[in-house]
């Protein structure tokens, strides 16, 4: 019943910003996280960063730590990063994705067994 839109990828040059955003609509509550994964052409899909949506705890890979900046819109239900200084690395199709929070079981957010619904990829390519 929940709905995850993707958009704002794009093709920029190595040290670039784009800012992804994340639009959730259908019924939703406040005890799920929102989170970003990527997967480049050939390997495993990645985490990149997740967040709380009550709290507003954000988690980060180190791969992307102190590049990109996850936040959310309470009122909008979006949820977006930022990327700068973007590396030929990053290149990828990036989904954001939620989770349902039982509050039964340790969430890392990291895990992407942990999130239930998923939305369409988008597009980052990243020149060198």
């Amino acid at each position: 019943h929940v709905q995850l839109q993707a958009s704002g990828g794009g093709l920029v040059q190595a040290g670039g910003s784009l800012r992804l955003s994340c639009q959730v609509s259908g019924r939703t509550s406040s005890s799920y996280a929102m989170g970003w994964f990527r997967q480049a052409p050939g390997k495993e899909r990645e985490f990149v960063a997740a967040i709380t949506w009550s709290a507003g705890i954000s988690f980060y890979a180190n791969a992307v730590r102190g590049r990109f900046t996850i936040f959310r819109d309470n009122a909008k239900n979006t949820v977006d990063l930022q990327m700068n200084s973007l590396k030929p690395e990053d290149t990828a199709d990036y989904y954001c994705a939620a989770s349902y929070i039982d509050g039964q079981r340790y969430y890392t957010h990291r895990d992407q067994n942990e999130y239930g619904y998923w939305g369409q990829g988008t597009l980052v390519t990243v020149s060198s």
